[in-house]
């Protein structure tokens, strides 16, 4: 939904429990899971679920630090990962360290981690939760190397230690019965780190684009160290409901994950404040999203460039490409091809357009948009993975993962559709299911 001016949107009056992040220090998968268990998190409730992974090779413990004169728990993950412990996602400052820490990185493929997850004795809100914050991973990691989510190599974030972060977090989130996330702006360093794939831009690519995907507000500050790491950006890019301010509600509690190192001048922590939502007025005027919708009429494109043209630009980072069909001078029929897009990369969806399309001009108007919350997951159909789509009221399969499916199953696409949809459907208690309905 899209609108030239603003307009009231209805804001939820149900007092959930609520989780704000403070990553006025960076953000890190370790820090994340600390700061849950200070806040009240029972460590067991977390062991429980980790022990639901049906792996072994690592340890978990808990012990209360200090972090420049703030009192904090520490998340110590201790990993034997086929003989190498990879810290890098525990937000270490300690540049010898960080120096030879990717030596041997472990290789974990996305689809293996879905497998493992999926094959989890785990709450089916936990694993929700650890499912979308790899997927969110996979589609950044592979828009990133030009492949699909399903043949991205994790390297860091594919390490049992961030594995054991993420389902750790949300484990640690349920046992606080956290039903929405709202996190502050995340603040990163400078300079460049080092990774797997060797000397990176700090913040690392997969931070920027994570912080990109979500339109996360995010501070600079003039500090060589890696202050928001892949995993613990990523927990929050995928869980967050929102970014922003600490929202209206009643504290309950508060805690603070420590980093690894205790640098002078700054807590190394993440602070959560927990709590419960404070019932707002039915209506809040809400400044919505700003967009740039970029056209050109054209009318000499047959069919197949149009459809390319508008794969291009969803591909250059547009949130939709479409094509409305239009008869200019002299009875000439055409297309008007459509782009909309954030701001930031209007320029490169606008090359795209021009470079696709042979267009001699093209005009921009800036418009704001409110979309409403969809979750993303997936079920099996036959054995084979369909991605969905859910949003209040409507369901949607992947035709192409549909698609794909009936291929290999022998049956009509639609009737796929169909049995994914349907799988996807919350249950019928009355209450809308927090996790779609996974044949197994």
């Amino acid at each position: 939904m899209c609108s030239r001016q603003n307009a009231p949107v209805t804001a939820p009056t149900r007092r959930a429990t609520t989780a704000w992040f403070h990553c006025f220090a960076g953000t890190a998968g370790d820090m994340t899971l600390g700061a849950l268990v200070d806040a009240g998190a029972d460590p067991d409730d977390v062991a429980r679920a980790l022990g639901g992974l049906g792996v072994d090779g690592f340890a978990v413990s808990f012990e209360r630090t200090q972090r420049c004169g703030i009192a904090a728990t520490r998340a110590v993950v201790a990993v034997d990962d086929h003989g190498h412990h990879d810290d890098h996602d525990h937000h270490d400052h300690d540049d010898d360290h960080e120096h030879d820490q990717h030596a041997h990185p472990v290789h974990r493929p996305y689809r293996v981690i879905r497998a493992l997850l999926d094959a989890a004795e785990l709450d089916e809100r936990v694993r929700r939760r650890a499912q979308r914050t790899f997927a969110v991973l996979a589609e950044v990691e592979g828009r990133m190397h030009g492949v699909p989510a399903d043949e991205v190599e994790f390297h860091e974030v594919g390490g049992l230690d961030a594995i054991v972060d993420i389902v750790g977090s949300c484990a640690a989130l349920e046992s606080l019965g956290v039903e929405r996330l709202v996190c502050s702006a995340i603040t990163v360093g400078t300079g460049t780190v080092r990774a797997a794939h060797g000397e990176l831009p700090n913040p690392a690519p997969a931070v920027a684009e994570l912080l990109a995907r979500r339109h996360a507000p995010v501070r600079g500050i003039a500090d060589g160290r890696e202050l928001a790491t892949p995993t613990g950006v990523a927990l929050m890019a995928a869980l967050a409901d929102d970014f922003g301010p600490m929202p209206a509600m009643t504290v309950t509690s508060v805690g603070y994950g420590a980093g690894t190192a205790d640098i002078a001048g700054r807590p190394n922590v993440v602070q959560v404040v927990v709590g419960e939502a404070v019932a707002e007025p039915a209506s809040t005027p809400d400044p919505g999203q700003p967009v740039v919708l970029l056209e050109a009429n054209v009318d000499d494109l047959t069919g197949e460039v149009v459809a390319h043209a508008i794969a291009r630009l969803l591909a250059a980072g547009a949130h939709d490409a479409w094509a409305t069909p239009i008869v200019m001078k002299k009875g000439r029929p055409a297309h008007t091809i459509h782009a909309l897009c954030d701001p930031a990369v209007s320029a490169t969806v606008g090359e795209v357009l021009v470079s696709e399309t042979g267009t001699l001009g093209l005009r921009a108007t800036t418009l704001r948009r409110w979309p409403r919350r969809r979750e993303d997951g997936s079920v099996m159909v036959g054995g084979h993975a369909v991605r969905i789509k859910r949003a209040a009221g409507r369901t949607k399969a992947e035709f192409d993962d549909a698609a794909v499916a009936a291929e290999h199953l022998g049956l009509p696409v639609r009737e796929v559709l169909r049995r994914a949809e349907q799988l996807a459907q919350p249950a019928e208690t009355g209450e809308p299911s927090d996790t779609p309905q996974v044949e197994r």
